[in-house]
């Protein structure tokens, strides 16, 4: 019995203390421990578990292990082979002994089964009530998917990112495997970033791509103050700490912000996708460890879309999309 931790068993009265080896979550306790635990004498116990071992009500074989023990016997050690018997017999026995002790030990053990029949419960109803939440999410997280459809016609390119963005997040939903039974929440992130975007930095950008790309006079051409808000939002704090602590969730919330405000006469949702990838690229998570990006691009131009269509009071779902699209725990 190697590896076994020793608890120790009081009774009510605060005299007796047991030293319980615990192994392959159980208890063992040779035949001095069960008669010092039930108040009894060793004749007794030695019966009680001779009966139960008759009647097949336990088998010798899973209840019963001799251990090796060291003994001072006449100034010399000796080794001897002691039986221990695990918790199933202890508590047959328990149920046997006719002492005050074995009535205290009765209602300590239907107290101990009972508390452990109340957590596993409330283990599983909490499992349930979290994988139900999960599926939830996924459901609305599909109709959010569905409205785009219902209000635009997408081309191929559209159309083959909002499968991947199914499939996707399909994948980072594994329920039982992924998420061990825990609802849709942010998790797996890269922690804070080491980049800024600023302001400054954002506008040079835009008009580097105009510039390279030949768009419109129209593109990138602000009409409001909204944009400067939208970078300055992803680095609110609250008492102190980030409200959106990690490189994933602030790259989300500047894609969603960019794209929902549209502040510029033209170009928003291709400003949104771009400033999304600069800044996922200036802090180290825009490919993965194959040198593969996080998020397909097709992917990206569906989730814009999709942003851009749709209600207001689905954003936290979107937002979780996004993360769970390009945090660690979905690539490959």
């Amino acid at each position: 019995m190697n590896n076994s931790e020793i608890i120790i068993f009081t009774s009510k009265d605060g005299k007796t203390e047991i030293e319980v080896k615990l192994e392959d979550q159980t208890v063992w306790l040779n035949q001095y421990q069960l008669e010092t635990l039930f108040d009894t004498n060793r004749t007794s116990i030695t019966r009680h578990i001779s009966n139960i071992y008759k009647s097949d009500e336990l088998e010798v074989k899973s209840t019963c292990a001799k251990i090796a023990q060291v003994q001072m016997e006449g100034g010399r050690e000796i080794k001897r082979e002691i039986k221990f018997y695990n918790l199933d017999l202890i508590i047959a026995i328990g149920y046997r002994v006719n002492s005050k002790r074995g009535t205290e030990f009765r209602i300590w053990a239907n107290k101990i089964l009972k508390e452990y029949l109340i957590q596993g419960y409330s283990i599983n109803e909490k499992r349930l009530t979290k994988q139900n939440e999960l599926l939830q999410e996924l459901r609305k997280s599909v109709q959010i998917l569905g409205n785009v459809l219902n209000q635009k016609e997408l081309t191929g390119n559209e159309s083959a990112g909002l499968l991947r963005i199914i499939s996707d997040y399909a994948y980072a939903l594994d329920i039982l495997d992924q998420y061990d039974y825990q609802s849709l929440k942010i998790q797996e992130t890269s922690g804070k970033e080491t980049y800024q975007l600023t302001y400054d930095e954002a506008i040079r950008q835009i008009q580097f791509v105009n510039q390279k790309h030949g768009n419109s006079e129209l593109f990138g051409r602000e009409k409001d103050e909204s944009f400067k808000s939208s970078i300055a939002t992803i680095y609110q704090t609250f008492d102190g700490k980030d409200l959106y602590p990690s490189i994933e969730e602030k790259a989300a919330n500047l894609l969603y912000f960019i794209t929902k405000n549209h502040s510029f006469t033209d170009g928003n949702k291709r400003i949104a996708a771009l400033l999304f990838l600069y800044f996922m690229e200036r802090n180290g998570i825009l490919y993965d460890e194959l040198a593969k990006k996080r998020i397909a691009d097709n992917a990206l131009v569906a989730l814009t879309l999709m942003i851009a269509i749709s209600n207001p009071l689905e954003k936290e779902t979107i937002v979780k999309i996004i993360v769970n699209l390009i945090n660690k725990k979905n690539i490959g």
